[in-house]
Protein backbone atom coordinates (compact mmCIF):
# COMPACT_ATOMS: atom_id res chain seq x y z
CA UNK A 1 0.00 0.00 0.00
CA UNK A 2 1.41 3.62 -0.68
CA UNK A 3 0.25 6.59 1.51
CA UNK A 4 -0.11 9.58 -0.64
CA UNK A 5 0.28 13.05 1.52
CA UNK A 6 -0.46 16.78 0.66
CA UNK A 7 1.18 19.00 2.78
CA UNK A 8 0.01 22.93 3.10
CA UNK A 9 3.51 24.39 4.96
CA UNK A 10 3.30 27.49 6.83
CA UNK A 11 5.42 29.27 9.24
CA UNK A 12 3.47 28.04 12.42
CA UNK A 13 1.89 24.97 11.45
CA UNK A 14 0.90 22.71 8.60
CA UNK A 15 -2.17 20.67 7.03
CA UNK A 16 -1.67 16.67 6.19
CA UNK A 17 -4.22 15.75 4.03
CA UNK A 18 -3.77 11.47 3.27
CA UNK A 19 -5.17 9.38 0.51
CA UNK A 20 -4.76 6.11 -0.46
CA UNK A 21 -6.05 4.07 -3.52
CA UNK A 22 -9.06 2.26 -1.54
CA UNK A 23 -9.89 5.76 0.96
CA UNK A 24 -9.59 9.39 0.91
CA UNK A 25 -9.69 10.96 3.64
CA UNK A 26 -12.58 13.71 3.98
CA UNK A 27 -11.74 17.46 5.11
CA UNK A 28 -13.10 17.08 8.08
CA UNK A 29 -10.15 14.54 9.27
CA UNK A 30 -7.84 16.63 8.12
CA UNK A 31 -5.48 17.13 10.46
CA UNK A 32 -3.21 20.17 11.75
CA UNK A 33 0.29 20.07 13.11
CA UNK A 34 2.40 22.95 15.01
CA UNK A 35 6.06 23.42 13.45
CA UNK A 36 7.51 23.18 16.60
CA UNK A 37 9.71 20.18 18.03
CA UNK A 38 6.58 18.29 19.27
CA UNK A 39 4.24 18.93 16.35
CA UNK A 40 7.05 17.20 13.98
CA UNK A 41 7.79 14.37 16.65
CA UNK A 42 3.73 13.72 16.32
CA UNK A 43 4.24 14.01 12.41
CA UNK A 44 7.16 11.79 11.79
CA UNK A 45 5.50 8.88 14.92
CA UNK A 46 2.31 8.70 12.33
CA UNK A 47 4.91 8.15 9.24
CA UNK A 48 6.73 5.84 10.84
CA UNK A 49 3.44 3.91 12.12
CA UNK A 50 2.46 3.76 8.33
CA UNK A 51 5.66 2.38 7.37
CA UNK A 52 5.58 -0.54 10.04
CA UNK A 53 2.96 -1.44 7.78
CA UNK A 54 5.03 -2.13 4.83
CA UNK A 55 3.45 0.66 3.48
CA UNK A 56 5.60 3.76 1.00
CA UNK A 57 5.07 7.00 2.40
CA UNK A 58 5.20 9.50 -0.80
CA UNK A 59 4.48 13.08 0.39
CA UNK A 60 3.99 16.58 -1.49
CA UNK A 61 4.95 20.27 -0.19
CA UNK A 62 5.51 23.44 -2.07
CA UNK A 63 8.24 25.30 -1.98
CA UNK A 64 8.32 28.06 1.18
CA UNK A 65 10.86 29.14 3.39
CA UNK A 66 11.07 26.30 5.38
CA UNK A 67 10.59 23.39 2.92
CA UNK A 68 14.15 22.52 3.36
CA UNK A 69 14.31 22.00 6.89
CA UNK A 70 10.80 20.08 6.90
CA UNK A 71 11.99 17.79 3.82
CA UNK A 72 14.87 16.73 5.97
CA UNK A 73 13.11 15.79 9.00
CA UNK A 74 10.51 13.88 6.68
CA UNK A 75 12.86 11.98 5.12
CA UNK A 76 14.35 10.66 8.03
CA UNK A 77 11.26 9.27 9.29
CA UNK A 78 11.56 7.22 5.53
CA UNK A 79 9.02 9.43 3.37
CA UNK A 80 9.64 9.75 -0.05
CA UNK A 81 9.60 13.89 -0.27
CA UNK A 82 8.47 16.06 -3.61
CA UNK A 83 8.69 19.79 -3.78
CA UNK A 84 6.39 20.97 -5.78
CA UNK A 85 7.69 23.74 -8.17
CA UNK A 86 4.56 26.70 -7.48
CA UNK A 87 5.71 28.97 -10.44
CA UNK A 88 4.61 26.05 -12.35
CA UNK A 89 1.73 23.99 -10.61
CA UNK A 90 -0.86 26.99 -11.18
CA UNK A 91 -3.94 25.06 -9.42
CA UNK A 92 -4.34 26.04 -6.24
CA UNK A 93 -3.23 29.47 -6.92
CA UNK A 94 -6.32 29.81 -9.60
CA UNK A 95 -8.48 27.33 -7.37
CA UNK A 96 -12.27 28.79 -6.54
CA UNK A 97 -12.33 27.40 -3.35
CA UNK A 98 -8.74 28.04 -1.61
CA UNK A 99 -8.54 26.80 1.74
CA UNK A 100 -5.71 25.12 3.64
CA UNK A 101 -7.45 21.84 3.93
CA UNK A 102 -8.38 22.34 0.17
CA UNK A 103 -4.96 22.61 -0.65
CA UNK A 104 -3.74 20.01 1.35
CA UNK A 105 -6.52 17.71 -0.84
CA UNK A 106 -5.36 18.35 -3.87
CA UNK A 107 -1.78 18.22 -3.54
CA UNK A 108 -2.33 14.51 -1.91
CA UNK A 109 -4.66 14.74 -5.61
CA UNK A 110 -1.92 15.59 -7.60
CA UNK A 111 0.90 13.57 -6.22
CA UNK A 112 -1.37 10.48 -6.59
CA UNK A 113 -1.31 11.01 -10.08
CA UNK A 114 1.80 11.82 -10.36
CA UNK A 115 1.56 15.03 -11.82
CA UNK A 116 3.04 17.86 -10.02
CA UNK A 117 5.97 19.56 -11.32
CA UNK A 118 9.17 19.44 -8.86
CA UNK A 119 11.60 22.14 -7.30
CA UNK A 120 15.64 21.95 -7.20
CA UNK A 121 16.39 22.68 -3.95
CA UNK A 122 20.09 23.68 -3.82
CA UNK A 123 22.50 22.15 -1.49
CA UNK A 124 23.84 23.43 1.85
CA UNK A 125 26.72 25.00 0.83
CA UNK A 126 25.48 26.26 -2.13
CA UNK A 127 22.69 27.69 -0.36
CA UNK A 128 25.39 29.63 2.04
CA UNK A 129 27.54 31.19 -1.38
CA UNK A 130 23.39 32.65 -2.25
CA UNK A 131 23.14 34.15 1.27
CA UNK A 132 26.92 35.85 0.89
CA UNK A 133 26.02 36.83 -2.49
CA UNK A 134 22.87 38.76 -1.53
CA UNK A 135 24.73 40.19 1.20
CA UNK A 136 27.20 41.51 -0.69
CA UNK A 137 24.72 43.28 -3.01
CA UNK A 138 23.12 44.94 -0.49
CA UNK A 139 26.38 46.40 0.70
CA UNK A 140 27.34 47.67 -2.89
CA UNK A 141 24.15 49.34 -3.53
CA UNK A 142 24.33 50.21 0.71
CA UNK A 143 27.47 51.89 -0.21
CA UNK A 144 27.07 53.32 -3.78
CA UNK A 145 23.93 55.25 -1.80
CA UNK A 146 26.27 57.22 0.24
CA UNK A 147 28.49 58.43 -2.36
CA UNK A 148 25.37 58.86 -4.37
CA UNK A 149 24.19 61.13 -0.89
CA UNK A 150 27.81 63.04 -0.80
CA UNK A 151 28.01 63.29 -5.03
CA UNK A 152 24.90 65.57 -4.61
CA UNK A 153 25.74 67.52 -2.00
CA UNK A 154 29.48 68.52 -3.50
CA UNK A 155 27.22 69.62 -6.65
CA UNK A 156 24.86 71.32 -4.70
CA UNK A 157 28.13 73.73 -3.18
CA UNK A 158 29.60 74.23 -6.87
CA UNK A 159 32.18 71.37 -5.94
CA UNK A 160 31.59 69.42 -8.95
CA UNK A 161 35.58 68.77 -9.85
CA UNK A 162 35.93 66.79 -6.77
CA UNK A 163 33.19 64.39 -7.47
CA UNK A 164 35.08 62.05 -9.61
CA UNK A 165 37.73 61.57 -6.19
CA UNK A 166 35.02 59.56 -4.54
CA UNK A 167 36.06 56.00 -5.86
CA UNK A 168 38.85 55.67 -3.73
CA UNK A 169 39.94 56.10 -0.29
CA UNK A 170 42.76 58.46 -1.19
CA UNK A 171 40.39 60.99 -3.14
CA UNK A 172 37.71 60.63 -0.41
CA UNK A 173 39.72 61.82 1.93
CA UNK A 174 41.05 64.86 -0.27
CA UNK A 175 37.31 65.53 -1.06
CA UNK A 176 37.30 65.92 3.51
CA UNK A 177 40.29 67.87 3.87
CA UNK A 178 38.93 70.41 0.87
CA UNK A 179 35.33 71.00 2.87
CA UNK A 180 37.34 71.04 6.50
CA UNK A 181 39.77 73.50 5.27
CA UNK A 182 36.81 75.86 4.10
CA UNK A 183 34.89 77.64 7.59
CA UNK A 184 31.61 78.24 5.58
CA UNK A 185 31.23 74.37 5.47
CA UNK A 186 31.88 73.22 8.78
CA UNK A 187 28.58 71.30 8.98
CA UNK A 188 28.74 70.13 5.28
CA UNK A 189 32.44 68.79 6.50
CA UNK A 190 30.95 66.65 9.69
CA UNK A 191 28.26 65.29 7.82
CA UNK A 192 30.66 63.66 4.72
CA UNK A 193 32.78 62.85 6.91
CA UNK A 194 29.95 60.55 8.80
CA UNK A 195 29.16 59.30 5.09
CA UNK A 196 32.34 58.38 4.55
CA UNK A 197 33.16 56.03 7.92
CA UNK A 198 30.11 54.39 6.61
CA UNK A 199 31.18 53.67 3.13
CA UNK A 200 34.76 52.96 4.72
CA UNK A 201 32.80 50.28 6.80
CA UNK A 202 30.66 48.58 3.85
CA UNK A 203 34.01 48.27 2.02
CA UNK A 204 35.44 46.74 4.79
CA UNK A 205 32.29 44.07 5.46
CA UNK A 206 32.67 43.71 1.25
CA UNK A 207 36.18 42.47 1.72
CA UNK A 208 34.92 40.05 4.45
CA UNK A 209 32.17 38.56 2.76
CA UNK A 210 34.42 38.33 -0.56
CA UNK A 211 37.57 36.38 1.41
CA UNK A 212 34.79 34.06 3.00
CA UNK A 213 33.68 33.34 -0.38
CA UNK A 214 36.87 32.44 -1.94
CA UNK A 215 37.76 30.39 0.76
CA UNK A 216 34.64 28.94 -0.07
CA UNK A 217 35.22 28.09 -3.59
CA UNK A 218 39.45 28.11 -3.82
CA UNK A 219 38.97 24.26 -4.90
CA UNK A 220 35.40 24.47 -6.81
CA UNK A 221 36.10 22.91 -9.80
CA UNK A 222 32.97 25.38 -11.85
CA UNK A 223 34.25 28.50 -10.39
CA UNK A 224 37.81 27.95 -11.87
CA UNK A 225 36.70 26.81 -14.98
CA UNK A 226 34.08 29.88 -15.57
CA UNK A 227 37.25 32.14 -14.78
CA UNK A 228 39.10 30.71 -18.03
CA UNK A 229 35.98 33.01 -20.19
CA UNK A 230 37.72 36.28 -21.19
CA UNK A 231 35.96 38.87 -19.05
CA UNK A 232 34.63 36.86 -16.38
CA UNK A 233 35.76 38.01 -12.95
CA UNK A 234 35.84 36.13 -9.52
CA UNK A 235 31.97 37.94 -8.57
CA UNK A 236 30.47 36.44 -12.11
CA UNK A 237 32.03 33.48 -11.73
CA UNK A 238 30.56 32.79 -7.72
CA UNK A 239 26.82 34.16 -9.32
CA UNK A 240 27.22 32.21 -11.94
CA UNK A 241 28.11 28.74 -9.64
CA UNK A 242 25.85 29.57 -6.57
CA UNK A 243 22.42 29.97 -9.31
CA UNK A 244 23.30 26.74 -11.23
CA UNK A 245 25.00 24.63 -9.48
CA UNK A 246 24.00 21.37 -10.98
CA UNK A 247 24.80 22.14 -14.98
CA UNK A 248 23.29 18.34 -15.55
CA UNK A 249 19.89 19.08 -14.90
CA UNK A 250 19.58 20.85 -18.19
CA UNK A 251 19.61 18.71 -21.11
CA UNK A 252 20.89 21.09 -23.42
CA UNK A 253 22.26 24.80 -24.10
CA UNK A 254 18.34 26.25 -24.87
CA UNK A 255 17.25 24.95 -21.56
CA UNK A 256 20.01 26.53 -19.59
CA UNK A 257 19.10 29.96 -21.76
CA UNK A 258 15.65 29.22 -21.36
CA UNK A 259 16.60 28.61 -16.83
CA UNK A 260 18.34 31.73 -17.20
CA UNK A 261 15.33 34.07 -17.91
CA UNK A 262 16.92 34.97 -21.53
CA UNK A 263 14.42 33.42 -24.30
CA UNK A 264 12.06 35.15 -25.90
CA UNK A 265 8.54 34.29 -24.99
CA UNK A 266 6.79 32.76 -28.31
CA UNK A 267 3.01 32.91 -29.48
CA UNK A 268 2.52 30.10 -31.84
CA UNK A 269 -1.37 30.71 -33.83
CA UNK A 270 -1.56 28.61 -36.63
CA UNK A 271 0.72 29.99 -39.43
CA UNK A 272 1.89 33.41 -37.15
CA UNK A 273 4.84 33.01 -34.83
CA UNK A 274 5.53 35.69 -33.01
CA UNK A 275 8.54 36.14 -30.88
CA UNK A 276 8.32 38.71 -27.77
CA UNK A 277 10.20 40.10 -25.08
CA UNK A 278 12.67 37.75 -22.79
CA UNK A 279 10.56 35.43 -20.34
CA UNK A 280 12.42 36.79 -17.25
CA UNK A 281 12.17 33.62 -15.31
CA UNK A 282 14.63 32.20 -13.06
CA UNK A 283 17.31 33.85 -10.57
CA UNK A 284 17.22 37.66 -11.45
CA UNK A 285 21.31 37.62 -10.58
CA UNK A 286 21.93 34.98 -13.01
CA UNK A 287 20.58 36.56 -15.58
CA UNK A 288 22.11 39.90 -15.17
CA UNK A 289 25.49 38.03 -14.46
CA UNK A 290 25.29 36.65 -17.91
CA UNK A 291 24.79 40.34 -19.29
CA UNK A 292 27.58 41.81 -16.90
CA UNK A 293 29.74 38.73 -18.59
CA UNK A 294 28.74 39.34 -22.03
CA UNK A 295 29.79 43.24 -21.47
CA UNK A 296 32.90 41.68 -19.86
CA UNK A 297 33.62 39.76 -22.87
CA UNK A 298 32.94 43.08 -25.62
CA UNK A 299 35.49 44.93 -23.50
CA UNK A 300 38.59 43.07 -24.01
CA UNK A 301 40.54 44.13 -27.16
CA UNK A 302 41.22 40.77 -28.63
CA UNK A 303 37.56 39.54 -29.13
CA UNK A 304 36.24 42.39 -31.87
CA UNK A 305 36.94 38.71 -33.84
CA UNK A 306 34.87 36.89 -31.93
CA UNK A 307 31.80 35.75 -34.20
CA UNK A 308 29.70 36.71 -31.44
CA UNK A 309 30.84 40.19 -31.11
CA UNK A 310 30.69 40.76 -34.69
CA UNK A 311 26.59 39.59 -34.51
CA UNK A 312 26.26 41.65 -31.78
CA UNK A 313 27.54 44.76 -33.64
CA UNK A 314 25.53 43.91 -36.44
CA UNK A 315 22.20 43.41 -34.47
CA UNK A 316 23.05 46.80 -32.75
CA UNK A 317 22.98 48.75 -36.04
CA UNK A 318 19.68 46.75 -37.02
CA UNK A 319 17.61 46.18 -33.33
CA UNK A 320 19.25 48.40 -31.02
CA UNK A 321 22.07 47.85 -28.51
CA UNK A 322 19.08 46.19 -25.78
CA UNK A 323 18.08 43.41 -27.73
CA UNK A 324 21.63 43.25 -29.22
CA UNK A 325 23.10 42.39 -25.59
CA UNK A 326 20.37 40.39 -24.36
CA UNK A 327 21.14 38.44 -27.43
CA UNK A 328 25.09 38.33 -26.20
CA UNK A 329 24.14 37.33 -22.58
CA UNK A 330 21.75 34.50 -24.28
CA UNK A 331 24.69 33.12 -26.47
CA UNK A 332 27.17 32.92 -23.44
CA UNK A 333 24.76 31.42 -21.19
CA UNK A 334 24.80 28.38 -24.22
CA UNK A 335 28.75 28.82 -24.30
CA UNK A 336 28.92 28.75 -20.59
CA UNK A 337 26.26 25.53 -20.37
CA UNK A 338 28.98 24.09 -22.93
CA UNK A 339 31.95 24.45 -20.88
CA UNK A 340 30.07 22.83 -17.70
CA UNK A 341 28.82 20.13 -19.64
CA UNK A 342 31.62 19.16 -21.49
CA UNK A 343 33.82 19.95 -18.75
CA UNK A 344 36.37 21.78 -21.26
CA UNK A 345 38.35 25.36 -20.25
CA UNK A 346 37.35 28.30 -22.60
CA UNK A 347 39.09 28.66 -25.54
CA UNK A 348 39.34 32.22 -27.59
CA UNK A 349 40.68 30.67 -30.60
CA UNK A 350 37.14 28.72 -31.76
CA UNK A 351 35.10 32.16 -30.94
CA UNK A 352 37.50 33.75 -34.10
CA UNK A 353 34.95 33.42 -37.05
CA UNK A 354 33.71 35.46 -39.64
CA UNK A 355 29.86 36.04 -39.01
CA UNK A 356 27.45 35.99 -42.18
CA UNK A 357 23.72 37.84 -41.26
CA UNK A 358 21.07 35.23 -43.15
CA UNK A 359 19.61 36.87 -46.50
CA UNK A 360 16.18 38.13 -45.97
CA UNK A 361 14.86 34.66 -47.68
CA UNK A 362 16.80 32.67 -45.01
CA UNK A 363 15.52 34.50 -42.16
CA UNK A 364 11.88 34.06 -43.13
CA UNK A 365 12.36 30.29 -43.66
CA UNK A 366 13.89 30.28 -39.69
CA UNK A 367 11.11 32.17 -38.24
CA UNK A 368 8.63 29.39 -39.69
CA UNK A 369 10.72 26.52 -38.98
CA UNK A 370 10.97 25.12 -42.38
Amino acid sequence: MTYFMGVDLHKTQFHVHVRTEEKIESLDEIKVYPTTEAGYAEFLKRISLYRETGAVVKLAVESTGNTKFFKNQVEKAGAEVTVVNTVKFKVINESVTKTDKHDAATLSEFLKDYKLPECYLCSKETENMRRLIKSRERLVRAQVGQKNEIHALLVSMGMQDETRSLQSKKGRQKVLDALESNNDYVLEAQSVKLMLEIIDTFAEKIKIIEKQLEELTKDDEMVNRLMTIRGCGKITAWIIRAYTEDITRFANSKKYAAFCGLVPKVKDSNDTVHHGSITRHGPVELRTAFVQLFMGMRRCKDTKSWRMMQRYEYMKKNKGSGKSIISGARKTAEIVWALLSYKTDFDAEKMKEIYKPLSLTAQVLSAVNI
